[in-house]
């Protein structure tokens, strides 16, 4: 069938946004009294929203599950406080991202994004990367809508875009984003330049598997 539209992810799919995460939650947890951790521990921790990432970074850090637990709620405002002035920090687009949406564009594609980063900074870096109004539509973490890989937010992006979703394609990098297609009926494509490697994307039953943004191309004239 046609596809009609493709829906990203990301942190890890369109956008190498690793260090800014780091960077937040590492003023954070040096704000504590932790250790800070090396930047590639949050290619792990990164993925199921900010209250997850936060929790996974304080454990890692922690003396003890029960200090993590202790410090949560002060760990979680300050990581609010300081990604919100360092959400594009060393943030860029994956090479080739940039030519591929384009010419997703040019067929008549629409493009989404679907993140379980907080709402306003996800759409605060699609804009400084792309332009206000590249993308047909931007869904973070919002109240209200299930963060993925519930199929809610999915859900909605499709009625928005008024197909079904066997006309859509979603691409991640993580086993929560191919769980999120494969709960919304979507045809899943996992990317290997992201925050996980081919088996995590092989175990979670990705469609397709790219090694590079063009190769995005291939499964839709083939499809």
């Amino acid at each position: 069938m046609k596809k009609k539209a493709a829906i990203f992810d990301l942190d890890g799919t369109i956008a190498d946004t690793v260090e800014s995460i780091a960077y937040a939650t590492n003023v954070t947890l040096e704000s504590l009294g932790l250790k800070k951790r090396p930047v590639e521990e949050y290619n792990y921790y990164a993925g199921d929203g900010a209250d997850v990432l936060v929790m996974r970074a304080l454990k890692a850090a922690s003396e003890n599950e029960e200090q993590a637990e202790a410090l949560f709620l002060r760990a979680k405002d300050k990581y609010k406080e300081v990604f919100l002035e360092y959400c594009m920090y060393k943030v860029k687009p994956f090479d080739g991202m940039v030519e591929l949406l384009g010419e997703l564009k040019a067929r008549g594609i629409k493009i989404g994004v679907l993140s379980n980063k907080p709402h306003d900074r996800a759409v605060d870096v699609v804009n400084e990367l792309f332009g206000e109004g590249y993308f047909d539509l931007v869904c973070g973490q919002r109240e209200g809508v299930p963060k993925k890989p519930d199929p809610s937010g999915a859900r909605k992006m499709l009625e928005e875009f008024d197909i079904g979703p066997a006309e859509c394609l979603y691409v991640g990098d993580t086993n929560v984003d191919m769980q999120t297609g494969k709960n919304t009926g979507m045809f899943t494509v996992g990317v290997l330049w992201g925050f996980r490697d081919r088996e995590e994307l092989e175990n979670n039953h990705a469609d397709a598997i790219i090694a590079h943004p063009h190769d995005l191309l291939e499964y839709i004239d083939s499809l």
